[in-house]
């Protein structure tokens, strides 16, 4: 059974919000309970809900602002979109340049998120 084009936008728009308020259970609630979070992709994998809320949490400390690029592009069961993040590090203002994609499970949960950057998509304070 494939997620609704329609669903995994909505998901990816209530991702994003939820980084607009700081709101690191509202992401939580978007992905499955044994879902794994690579970020970046080379990165060690986050998996289950309790990692994901560590790992978010420690992410929105930050106060990082998503801006999206694009349309959300959708497939049966992945959807991908460009974005940036907008934060302030110790050494200054920065903008990161990522790809997510986010993997649904049949109940249109996230099953697996896996983002896109390296240090050459890092500009501002980081250069």
């Amino acid at each position: 059974m494939s997620v609704s084009p329609q669903k995994m936008i909505e998901t990816v728009e209530a991702y994003v919000a939820a980084f607009e308020t700081g709101d690191a259970e509202a992401v939580v609630r978007l992905y499955a309970a044994d879902a794994v979070v690579r970020d970046p992709v080379d990165a060690q994998p986050v998996v289950g809900h309790d990692a994901i809320r560590a790992f978010y949490q420690g992410s929105m400390k930050m106060g990082p602002k998503l801006t999206l690029h694009g349309p959300v592009r959708t497939s049966a069961s992945i959807a991908a979109f460009a974005f940036s993040v907008d934060l302030t590090l110790p050494e200054g203002p920065c903008r990161i340049d990522v790809i997510d994609t986010f993997e649904f499970n049949p109940d249109g949960l996230v099953q697996q998120m896996t983002a896109y950057w390296g240090p050459n998509n890092m500009h501002g304070s980081t250069e």
